[in-house]
C-alpha cells in the first residue's frame, strides 16, 4: 500500500460507505499494531484521513435523505417531510 494509488481520492469516491469503513478499520489496525514502516504509516494515515472524510460525507448524504413521517391520530402516516437536521 504505497504511493499515490493509496491516496487517490477518485478511487475512494467510488467506494461504498461499508467498503470505505472496512478499509479504514484495517488501516487503524495496522497503525495500532505498528506493522508498517514510517513511510508506509504516513501513507496509511493519509489514506485513512481521506476515507474518514468520505465516510462522513456518505453519512451526511444519507441523513439528508431521511424523511420524517408525520403520524395521524389514528396511527397511520399522514405525510412525509424532508429531514431537518436543525
Amino acid at each position: 500500500m504505497r504511493g499515490e494509488a493509496m491516496t487517490d481520492s477518485t478511487t475512494i469516491a467510488a467506494l461504498s460507505f461499508e467498503a470505505a469503513l472496512e478499509q479504514l478499520e484495517g488501516i487503524v489496525h495496522r497503525l495500532e499494531a505498528g506493522e508498517a514502516s514510517l513511510e508506509d504509516s504516513i501513507a496509511l494515515y493519509t489514506r485513512g484521513t481521506l476515507l474518514k472524510q468520505h465516510c462522513e460525507t456518505k453519512l451526511k448524504d444519507a441523513q439528508a435523505r431521511i424523511e420524517k413521517l408525520q403520524i395521524g391520530a389514528d396511527g397511520t402516516p399522514q405525510s412525509a417531510v424532508a429531514f431537518d437536521a436543525g
